[in-house]
């Protein structure tokens, strides 16, 4: 039997990158869209139905260890391919439900189906396959998946006015398992290249065991636990925040119409000129970009400052996913970095779903929001200080030497 001979780099990263923009549109930002529909419809509450999305959140926070080290097991293509599959029958679940047991149960699938197709597997596969262009590859994923909220709330409105909300959910599962699915499969068949070990540059390979004898794993897992509950806590209280500064939601709206352009923004400058900096260095620009962000919102009062809040918190939630997603290979290896990213993402993505219930209860006990935000913004720079001090392993396992 011939081998299959596996596609190109280009080929492998286009196919992957619209495979991200549509996964994140459908699985991720999908979701607010049938909020108010589902409402009307079947007379739940909003608490109800956010119960369902947290639950996806939590269940893509225990999933994605195992889904790292099956990619280490070189079942990447498996592992996308299914995850697609997986999404496409979970909104087919939801497509039906009529009770909330059934909701929750759909979400529980969908969000098996995040852990198994949202950036971090695309990262790890393309670092595996391609050791030696994989930074380039990981950028253009995030530029491309960077439009993914773009798509995602015109074409759901779109869907919903023509189908009704039941009917825009059976679409969208059959994209991903008619499109993005099949699509996968192909980018991905074949044999992926190998670095000859005896290239003096090649970074030895850290078990997860030893990973996590690591204090910099620990350091890097505080700075992404830390990033990942700043910006959703964000997220989930932005709208009030601005309300609680006197502006209306279309003001909001107006301000924050600009944060998606400059995250893409950020993504294509670094594709641009990215090859001059290293994931470290960009490490702490994007890491320090933050704290100001969310300072300089909280201390805003007029629309100028705002605009520069978004356009700042846009550069560095952009830059993010670019810094985590190299950071581990160039710090632990190629051969175990589904697993430690795994174990890495999984504690991010557990403060992700907590955060805007922490930030919640924290507003019991503070002023307002203003208060709210220069403690995330606090919270943000403690993860820039661990950042700081997590430096690359030591030179005794040759690791990222070029990183000091």
């Amino acid at each position: 039997m011939r081998p299959v001979n596996p596609p190109s780099f280009r080929a492998t990263v286009s196919v992957l990158a619209a495979g991200q923009l549509v996964c994140w549109a459908a699985l991720y930002y999908g979701f607010s869209s049938f909020v108010l529909p589902m409402q009307r419809a079947l007379g739940w509450s909003k608490p109800e139905l956010m119960g369902a999305f947290t639950l996806a959140l939590g269940m893509w926070g225990v999933s994605t260890y195992a889904v790292g080290a099956a990619i280490d097991r070189g079942h990447g293509r498996r592992v996308l391919t299914l995850g697609a599959l997986l999404g496409g029958a979970g909104f087919g679940m939801w497509s039906q439900v009529a009770t909330l047991p059934w909701l929750y149960g759909s979400f529980a699938v969908l969000g098996a189906a995040m852990a198994m197709t949202l950036y971090e597997p695309a990262f790890s596969v393309l670092t595996k396959r391609f050791p030696d262009r994989y930074p380039q590859g990981i950028t253009a994923l995030t530029l491309v998946g960077g439009f993914a909220s773009t798509l995602s709330f015109p074409s759901a409105v779109w869907l919903i006015d023509g189908l009704d909300w039941r009917g825009a959910l059976l679409v969208i599962g059959a994209v991903l398992v008619v499109v993005v699915a099949p699509a996968h499969a192909w980018a991905l068949r074949g044999t992926p290249e190998r670095v000859d070990a005896q290239r003096p540059d090649t970074v030895a390979d850290a078990t997860l065991q030893q990973a996590l004898r690591e204090t910099s794993f620990w350091l890097l897992a505080a700075t992404f636990t830390l990033y990942s509950f700043g910006a959703a806590a964000l997220w989930a209280h932005v709208m009030p925040a601005f309300a609680g500064k006197g502006f209306s939601e279309t003001e909001a709206l107006a301000v924050l119409v600009w944060v998606g352009p400059a995250q893409v923004l950020g993504r294509l400058l670094y594709l641009m000129f990215g090859r001059w900096l290293s994931a470290r260095r960009l490490g702490l620009l994007v890491l320090g970009g933050m704290p100001v962000s969310l300072a300089v919102f909280a201390l805003a009062d007029g629309m100028l400052l705002l605009l520069l809040f978004a356009l700042l918190f846009g550069f560095a939630n952009g830059l993010a996913t670019i810094v985590r997603g190299n950071v581990v290979p160039q710090y632990f290896g190629r051969e175990h970095v589904g697993r430690i990213s795994g174990a890495m993402s999984a504690i991010s993505l557990l403060a992700r779903a907590a955060a805007p219930l922490v930030a919640a209860w924290w507003l019991l006990a503070l002023p307002g929001y203003r208060e709210l935000l220069l403690l995330l913004a606090a919270l943000s720079l403690v993860a820039l200080l661990s950042f700081v001090l997590a430096r690359p392993p030591g030179s005794t396992r040759g690791l990222a030497r070029g990183l000091r």
